[in-house]
């Protein structure tokens, strides 16, 4: 049994993460967590600000057809398209979401209560159709606090300009490499002085930069364990919250700089890092690995479920753990090299990795969805 004592702890540990200023997130949404009241429920008791999708979530929620099934018996009906039939669930599960967390948006002022759905992954390297996706989305959901994720390929950078210059806020996923993510960042400055330019009002847009962590650990560490040499062995574990850590030194100059501070002066929001990917994935690492020690103000994590809850029973967060880290954390990027892992080569396969998963997901939700709807018609002769 829980004493009070314990439970207050252990509330605490998302409480101070909070404190500190870091936004907790959910990774996750299916129908069912908000029909139960569940969502609502996380946002009472765990904190939670927030929620993020992608293509991989939504396969699993509607894949298992829970809560789905009269929607798509009357899509079935209608006889729609397998693509319109997923994009008119999936905009209805975030349009809901969104409703559960608009209280939090207007309580923080637009800074929290976001919900982010994402484009086609299909079309991540295509910057038109990436830009008429983002702007179909943003009109289907229609709701102030919803973010459309936008993947951080090369095509995916002038897209981000182009939907933030029309006011339509932004979550840039799929971010490995700092190179990229700078890219990232003056992608959005961009767009900023874009809609400036329009006339449009930058304090209602907003963005976070989707910086991926537990991947880059995975492949760097089959990689040093392929080695296994005491210094290689030695590294295991240290490359993600390397990599992350400098990529909030970049954000600090950024958002410090010149360029940056003249938008300020007409309201507009920093674009916040926002910690993804953080489930750890090597049972020799603590669990919380990667929300204990990724604390820094101005920030986002998001976290699957089975994170969020061992946060909450077992966090330890003792207040900032990054800005100290930078000089430690350019040295364990060194010595991963000086092994002759190409930091450049391992950064550049997850991206590739990680649009072609989302794909994958994708078309298993649209094989599923097919399914689904073939059924029902039959059944419905």
């Amino acid at each position: 049994m829980i004493t009070v004592t314990e439970a207050t702890a252990t509330a605490g540990a998302l409480r101070r993460l909070s404190e500190a200023g870091v936004s907790i997130w959910l990774d996750d949404l299916s129908r069912r967590r908000i029909e139960s009241g569940n969502l609502a429920e996380l946002i009472e008791t765990k904190h939670v600000v927030g929620v993020t999708t992608n293509p991989s979530i939504f396969q699993a929620a509607i894949g298992s057809g829970e809560g789905y099934e009269e929607q798509l018996a009357d899509l079935a009906t209608r006889g729609v398209t397998v693509d319109e039939a997923v994009r008119m669930m999936t905009t209805a599960d975030v349009r809901a979401a969104a409703d559960v967390l608009r209280p939090v948006y207007e309580a923080t002022d637009g800074r929290d209560g976001w919900v982010s759905i994402e484009v086609d992954p299909r079309l991540a390297h295509d910057t038109r159709a990436t830009v008429a996706e983002a702007r179909q989305l943003a009109w289907l959901v229609d709701r102030p606090n919803v973010m459309i994720k936008i993947p951080a390929t090369k095509a995916g950078l002038p897209a981000i300009t182009e939907v933030i210059g029309a006011g339509i806020s932004v979550n840039v996923t799929l971010i490995f490499s700092l190179e990229r993510y700078r890219e990232v960042m003056d992608a959005y400055l961009a767009g900023l002085e874009k809609a400036q330019a329009a006339g449009l009002d930058l304090s209602g847009i907003q963005s976070v930069a989707s910086f991926f962590v537990s991947r880059v650990d995975s492949e760097i560490d089959k990689r040093l364990t392929l080695l296994g040499t005491d210094e290689a062995l030695a590294l295991k574990g240290k490359a993600a919250l390397a990599n992350a850590r400098l990529a909030y030194e970049a954000y600090e100059n950024v958002f410090a700089g010149d360029r940056f501070t003249a938008l300020a002066g007409a309201r507009a929001n920093t674009q916040r890092p926002l910690w993804a990917s953080t489930g750890v994935k090597d049972p020799a690492f603590r669990d919380t690995l990667y929300v204990e020690e990724l604390v820094a103000p101005g920030t986002v994590n998001t976290m699957p479920e089975a994170t969020l809850n061992a946060a909450a029973d077992h966090g330890d967060v003792q207040g900032d753990t990054v800005t100290g880290g930078y000089a430690q954390a350019r040295a364990d990027l060194a010595a991963v090299e000086r092994l002759g892992i190409s930091y450049d080569e391992v950064v550049e396969q997850l991206e590739q990795e990680g649009v072609a998963k989302f794909e994958v997901a994708w078309q298993d939700l649209l094989d599923a969805v097919t399914k689904s709807l073939d059924s029902k018609g039959v059944d419905g002769e």
